[in-house]
């Protein structure tokens, strides 16, 4: 008799309402390791390059963990040196792409890479893709937010802003953080990894899920707890679709659930 998959892992790529598709996202489950990952890429610069930015993103972090988790099941501690090293991987692929292009061609992504081990969780993450761990009923987003959107919230909290001239705010989007082939400023990587429970639902984003708020997503995640992942990524994909936004930006949606006790 087979073995249960150690994970249930449900995956949406939706183009919105642009007219290209930036997003890349792929999973992987590695039974006999007891292992599995989930990357999101949202790529940026423009028609052809974006699309370019993520594939190679993704590509690049498949073939780094692959490697790794096809051989020998890693330990905690190769764990944590891996998902710099696919990161690494992966701005050298976009370096490379860009040097064949010419000096002023500039493309860049975000990576959020989560690398599942066991009960463990690790994560990378550079740029605005939401990593969300929904947890007694309650979600939080678990990676930071390279984004200047954190700044100008603080500046709501400082009372230098109202809430509506944040959400507005022309530099809300603007990344701190990316992957573009050169010195890449910040990376979210804890050493430490998040232990999951039975219960939890861990879900992963390009920031066109962030057309839902947090409390709407959380909402719906309560409403589909005890689901399948693919019926939690449905329910969230309809979301977006029912709020019709015409600016709906491309969307990677995945989401994670163990499946032993």
């Amino acid at each position: 008799m087979l073995a249960q998959p150690a994970y249930d892992i449900a995956l949406i790529l939706d183009q919105g309402q642009r007219d290209t598709q930036e997003d890349a996202i792929a999973a992987r489950m590695f039974d006999a390791a007891d292992a599995g990952y989930v990357v999101i890429a949202d790529g940026m610069g423009g028609h052809a390059a974006g699309e370019v930015a993520s594939d190679l993103v993704v590509a690049a972090w498949r073939e780094s963990l692959d490697a790794e988790l096809e051989n020998t099941p890693l330990s905690e501690a190769a764990a944590v040196d891996a998902l710099p090293l696919a990161a690494m991987q992966a701005n050298a692929a976009i370096a490379a792409h860009c040097e064949g292009k010419g000096d002023k061609f500039n493309m860049g992504s975000t990576l959020l890479g989560l690398l599942l081990l066991g009960r463990r969780a690790f994560w990378i993450s550079i740029g605005d893709s939401p990593l969300y761990l929904f947890r007694d009923g309650v979600l939080r987003q678990i990676n930071e937010d390279h984004s200047m959107a954190p700044v100008i919230d603080a500046q709501v909290a400082e009372g230098k802003l109202t809430e509506a001239e944040a959400q507005a705010h022309p530099d809300r989007n603007q990344l701190t953080s990316v992957v573009m082939g050169a010195a890449i400023p910040k990376v979210d990587c804890p050493e430490e990894p998040l232990e999951l429970t039975a219960s939890d639902v861990l879900i992963q984003g390009s920031d066109g899920l962030q057309y839902l708020s947090d409390a709407e997503i959380q909402t719906i995640v309560q409403g589909n707890a005890q689901a399948w992942a693919q019926d939690i990524a449905d329910a969230l994909w309809q979301a977006l679709r029912t709020k019709g936004d015409p600016d709906q930006d491309n969307t990677s949606i995945g989401v994670v659930k163990l499946t032993r006790n």
